[in-house]
């Protein structure tokens, strides 16, 4: 439910004509939302169509097919027992993301992941309030090192197929703390964000861990594992850009980042299909089916804090990818980034000229919304004092 907060016109004005983007801190300090009347939403609502499975992904039922069998996903098998609860210890969501972020096993991290998500829906736990550490603990392998450092497939010591799980176990990894960092982070905010927030990314962490899973197995079965070949940290350095921006939080993980993924996915898995590996591909192709989901999550939830703050979701996207240095690569796979509803004037260059003009036009009727609302509460006030 979206909280209500009292503004003055002028606040709102002054708000809705700033060129800065205001950090979530400070939409909480100022309460820098315009009404929910503003026109605000005209613009996006015209633009954006959501993912048309986002409220079953919401309603679904646990997940426990954490492992693959040879006709995909199944639950562990039943032999497997977890004698002492990690997450015993926890009394809310926050404290469990916490928890989930301290761990540096890689295998113990995608565990925990479950049991964290699982317990607090089980168990119906409060959000909560907790800080993050300022890093994800991490295993002593894989090294890190710069993306450029990263050797070529035939410098790697490791076939193409074991090669590129490598990299996407790396991948799904990050996203396991990704997720929580977005959780435990902003959890101070959750008068502003909404439960619902939290519940998504939570969810992102619990399908993150269990493609990690996947991932794992897959390594295992072809004689490697996690950590046999150097990998770089640079999702985790895009995450620190973000830490005090919800805002920019979005637009840089969920709406570039994972975004990528969909752009990847597909080519990922005919190169695996080249080399002979359907098992492979086969999951790697389940990942990216899945991944449509956590970039939904990112538009609606980015989308729906452009709105608050009175913004034009298109716009603020390009801005704060101009503020934070994050750059968009193509070629795109806009078939599924259509799917998860992300405008492709937000991204693609030769869209972007055709609806510039609309853009402009919403925020000067965005502006012209806080003056007329500014001059009704004057004139209010006005007339009680007369």
């Amino acid at each position: 439910m979206r909280p209500k907060l009292m503004l003055s016109a002028p606040l709102r004005c002054a708000l809705c004509s700033s060129s800065t983007l205001l950090p979530v801190r400070s939409i909480r300090a100022n309460a820098a939302f315009c009404s929910s009347s503003s026109s605000s939403s005209s613009s996006s609502s015209i633009e954006y169509q959501p993912w048309s499975g986002l409220q079953s992904w919401r309603d679904s039922s646990l997940n426990n097919n954490r492992t693959w069998g040879s006709n995909g996903p199944e639950p562990p098998p039943s032999s497997i027992q977890i004698d002492d609860d990690p997450t015993a210890s926890a009394s809310s969501l926050a404290e469990l993301g916490t928890l989930v972020l301290s761990t540096s096993d890689p295998l113990t991290k995608s565990k925990l992941s479950h049991l964290a998500y699982s317990r607090w829906r089980r168990d119906n736990l409060p959000l909560g309030v907790s800080t993050p550490p300022d890093r994800p603990a991490r295993p002593p392998k894989p090294t890190l090192v710069s993306h450029k450092e990263i050797p070529a497939p035939k410098n790697s010591g490791l076939p193409l197929n074991a090669y590129m799980l490598h990299n996407l176990a790396h991948v799904e990894l990050n996203a396991i703390d990704l997720a929580w960092d977005t959780v435990v982070r902003f959890s101070q905010y959750s008068e502003v964000l909404g439960d619902g927030f939290f519940a998504d990314f939570a969810h992102v962490a619990d399908d993150e861990s269990r493609h990690f899973s996947w991932c794992s197995q897959r390594l295992a079965e072809l004689g490697f594992s996690y950590g046999d070949m150097p990998a770089h940290n640079l999702l985790w350095r895009e995450c620190e850009k973000s830490s005090g921006n919800v805002a920019a939080r979005l637009a840089v993980i969920p709406l570039v980042q994972e975004a990528r993924g969909l752009d990847a996915g597909p080519r990922l898995v005919q190169k695996l299909i080249g080399f002979g590996d359907h098992r492979t591909s086969n999951i790697v192709a389940r990942i990216a089916d899945e991944e449509v989901a956590h970039v939904a999550v990112g538009v609606f939830w980015f989308i729906s804090v452009c709105q608050r703050m009175g913004r034009v979701p298109g716009a603020t996207f390009k801005d704060l990818l101009k503020e934070y240095n994050v750059e968009l690569k193509g070629p795109f796979n806009y078939s599924a980034r259509d799917e998860a509803g992300i405008p492709r004037n937000w991204y693609d260059g030769s869209s972007m000229d055709l609806l510039d003009e609309k853009e402009q036009l919403s925020e000067v009727y965005e502006r012209l919304a806080c003056i007329i609302s500014m001059e009704k509460e004057n004139s209010s006030l006005n007339s009680q004092q007369r």
